[in-house]
C-alpha cells in the first residue's frame, strides 16, 4: 500500500436486493480503490450467495435486525479493520453510485467528517420518484430538528452516507437504535460533538425493486424522532444526561 494512502470501505446493506445488487456494483466508477463489506440483514432470497459470487466480504444477520442494527456492524467492522473513510451506498440502486466521488472528496480533502447525499439540495428526491407524502413529512422533519440542532442541513434522512473514522471512533453509535432512527440519532451525535457536516446534491431513484419506509412505518418514524429531540433536549440542558450524546 502507497504510503499515505487512505483506506475506504465501502459498506452496503442487503435485504432481499439480490436483483439489483450487480448492477448497482456496475456503476461504480472506475479508479474507487476501496475494500467492500455486504451487512445482509435476513435475506431470503439468493442475496448472500450473489455477493459471495460478486467477491464482496459478507457478514451475515440471520434474521432482520434492523436498518439500525446493520449499520453497527458495518461501522464497527470498519473500526477493527483501521478503515480511514466508511461510505454506505444501498444494494438497491436507489442511491446512484456515481456520485461516490463527489460523497468520499471533501472526507478526502479533509474538509469533512461527515459527508451525505441530500435529495432535497438535489432537487431529485420528487423527480426520483419519491411519494408526496414522504417529501412532505421529510420537509418537515427536517425543519423541526434544525430548529432543536440550530443547524440548517436541506434534509436528515438520507441514505447516502460517508464517515470519517475519526468521527466513529468518538460518537457512541453503539447506543443507537437498530431501525431505521439510526440515521437521525447519528447526525444529532454528530452535531452535538461539533464534528463538521457537508452536503452534496444527488438524484435519486424511488424504482419497483428500492427499498423503503412505508406509511405506518414512517409514522412510527416520525414520532420517534419527538422523543429523540426531547432526549437530545434534556440532555444539552443537563436535566437528564444521555449516555447516546457523551
Amino acid at each position: 500500500m502507497e504510503k499515505n494512502k487512505k483506506q475506504i470501505l465501502i459498506y452496503i446493506p442487503m435485504r432481499n436486493t439480490a436483483g439489483q445488487l450487480e448492477a448497482t456494483l456496475r456503476r461504480i466508477p472506475a479508479g474507487i480503490e476501496a475494500e467492500y463489506l455486504a451487512v445482509d440483514n435476513g435475506s431470503k432470497d439468493n442475496s448472500v450467495e450473489l455477493a459471495n459470487n460478486l467477491g464482496l466480504h459478507v457478514i451475515r444477520h440471520h434474521f432482520d435486525r434492523g436498518y439500525g442494527a446493520s449499520q453497527k456492524t458495518a461501522y464497527s467492522y470498519a473500526l477493527g479493520k483501521g478503515a480511514d473513510f466508511v461510505v454506505m451506498l444501498h444494494s438497491d440502486g436507489q442511491y446512484d453510485p456515481k456520485y461516490l466521488p463527489d460523497i468520499l472528496g471533501p472526507l478526502l480533502k479533509d474538509e469533512a467528517d461527515f459527508v451525505f447525499g441530500s435529495r432535497i439540495k438535489g432537487k431529485g428526491a420528487l423527480a426520483g420518484g419519491m411519494p408526496s407524502w414522504k417529501y412532505i413529512s421529510n420537509l418537515f422533519l427536517t425543519r423541526f430538528e434544525n430548529f432543536i440542532l440550530g443547524s440548517s442541513l436541506s434534509e436528515f434522512h438520507s441514505g447516502y452516507r460517508a464517515f470519517s473514522m475519526k468521527l466513529l471512533e468518538r460518537v457512541p453509535f453503539l447506543y443507537n437504535s437498530d431501525s431505521w432512527l439510526f440515521d437521525s440519532e447519528i447526525i444529532f451525535q454528530i452535531k452535538n460533538l461539533g464534528f463538521r457536516i457537508k452536503e452534496i446534491p444527488i438524484s435519486t431513484s424511488y424504482h419497483k425493486g428500492a427499498s423503503s419506509v412505508g406509511f405506518f412505518e414512517g409514522v412510527e418514524y416520525g414520532l420517534s424522532i419527538f422523543w429523540l429531540s426531547f432526549k437530545y433536549l434534556l440532555h444539552r440542558y443537563g436535566i437528564i444526561k444521555q449516555k447516546q450524546f457523551m
